[in-house]
């Protein structure tokens, strides 16, 4: 994993944008060699020096557009090898027209410019198809897996040789378990190495090339893990975290299950100093304001269309808890029929609610019915970026079965989130637990790095209509 600020970035994913980054510069070069060696002389004015120029606006503005279609968004959305060469060709033919006035245009002119181009683009789509087609699907057959060794047999070893072993975390191999703790896997299972106490933890090391370690003990005090045994592999440079801070760096999120008050009170993040509010309100205001003005057509669209499909107001108003667990009025277009709650009782909405109107099914799905919501953001009441505000009857019953829940109030709510890119949908008390799991990561580590990177790839959930309700 490689960290930006307090957010981690798989290697596989960084393996990926820069073959595509590289891929984009070589193919421009490519294609000013060959017109230079069909045309000799005639190429006037198409050197290295063009084609250097030319290359860096494309290694630039293809994996930027790549990005905007989802191509290196991690979490609940992955996407196969096949599906993820469709979403580099299109944004690739959507970064065209761009990179051609921005890259090409600006160093060349006239006939020159439209040949360069052509190449160029027949030189990238033969090596998308050989970089994403191949060797990318090779290199990640040959990535070294980091070889764990789990610190415990219970549940929670258990639930986590589990999760490691699933596709979402190939990278990780579990080569087996250290006793410790309350035992609950059978030492004869065979689906498991379970190595004796009796040897020592810096043996397995030696032995099985450990390269990780994970505590997944919930009970540590009192003996239960052998702690000198363990810094002894950490003074050895081999990494030992619990389950809290493995989840966070791994999944992008917090998990519930393992989490203990200690480990927020003492961990890093939480950036609430002067310096980062300001940053995030000037960030709010800019994009806000610039999102309202590029959304002002399809806001007045949609207008129209809520108000000649059904009876009632276009925006809907209703109170959700904000920032230290306040109340603000939230704004969105009105999705659903005027009688969704006749008998006033809050119901969480559910996937093909019948409540929902045909125009509510759609902008609901691209996200358009939040739009109001800018206006809140400019405000204050709400931010770009953050948690999705509750409905207060919701927080009560949360906060009573949710650890922890009132941490999300600790910063503004938001229009989007990272839980809404990270999570497909949530309609139930199940979803919004994992969806708080997310929450607590965007607290813990939020930054203006993770805002710009959540609204980057929101661009894709609203494109593909990925998003939750």
């Amino acid at each position: 994993m490689f960290r930006v600020f307090q957010h981690h970035i798989s290697i596989a994913t960084l393996a990926e944008l820069l073959a595509d980054s590289l891929t984009s510069f070589l193919a421009v070069v490519l294609g000013t060699l060959t017109i230079v060696h069909l045309y000799g002389d005639a190429s006037v004015g198409m050197g290295m020096s063009s084609a250097l120029r030319s290359g860096l606006g494309f290694a630039l503005l293809i994996p930027l557009h790549c990005g905007l279609v989802g191509v290196y968004r991690e979490g609940a959305e992955r996407k196969t090898a096949r599906a993820k060469l469709g979403r580099a060709i299109l944004g690739c033919l959507l970064a065209a027209p761009i990179a051609y006035q921005l890259a090409v245009k600006t160093v060349l002119e006239g006939n020159q410019a439209h040949q360069l181009m052509g190449f160029a683009i027949a030189y990238l789509m033969v090596g998308l198809l050989i970089v994403r087609g191949l060797l990318l699907t090779a290199w990640r057959g040959a990535l070294v897996q980091q070889r764990v060794l789990i610190i415990g047999t219970g549940s929670e070893a258990h639930a986590v040789a589990t999760d490691l072993k699933s596709r979402r975390l190939r990278s990780h191999a579990v080569v087996g378990f250290y006793p410790a703790g309350e035992s609950v896997l059978p030492a004869e299972d065979k689906r498991f190495n379970i190595f004796p106490r009796a040897l020592s933890i810096d043996n397995i090391i030696e032995k099985h090339d450990i390269n990780q370690i994970i505590v997944a003990v919930k009970e540590q005090r009192g003996g239960n893990v052998p702690m000198d045994q363990l810094l002894s592999a950490r003074i050895q440079g081999i990494p030992v975290m619990d389950l809290a801070a493995f989840y966070e760096r791994t999944t992008g999120e917090v998990p519930i299950d393992s989490l203990k008050a200690s480990f927020l009170v003492y961990g890093q993040g939480f950036a609430q100093g002067r310096a980062r509010i300001i940053i995030k309100r000037l960030f709010d205001i800019i994009t806000s304001s610039f999102l309202l003005l590029a959304t002002s057509p399809v806001m007045l669209i949609t207008m129209l269309a809520i108000k000649l499909e059904s009876p009632g107001p276009i925006i809907y108003k209703q109170e959700r808890v904000g920032l230290g667990g306040k109340g603000f009025m939230c704004l969105k277009f009105r999705s659903m029929r005027t009688d969704a709650e006749k008998d006033g009782v809050a119901v969480w909405a559910s996937k093909n609610d019948s409540r929902i109107t045909r125009v509510g099914t759609f902008i609901r799905k691209t996200r358009i019915d939040e739009l109001p919501q800018l206006l809140s953001v400019l405000a204050g009441e709400m931010s770009m970026v953050g948690p999705r505000p509750e409905r207060p009857s919701f927080v009560s019953q949360l906060k009573e079965k949710i650890p922890f829940y009132d941490v999300r109030h600790s910063v503004k709510p938001g229009v989007t989130g990272w839980a809404q890119v990270r999570y497909a949908y949530g309609a139930s008390f199940e979803d919004a637990l994992h969806k708080h799991q997310y929450d607590l990561y965007y607290v813990k580590n939020n930054s203006l790095f993770l805002d710009l990177l959540v609204i980057f790839e929101t661009v894709s959930v609203v494109l593909f209509r990925e998003g939750a309700q």
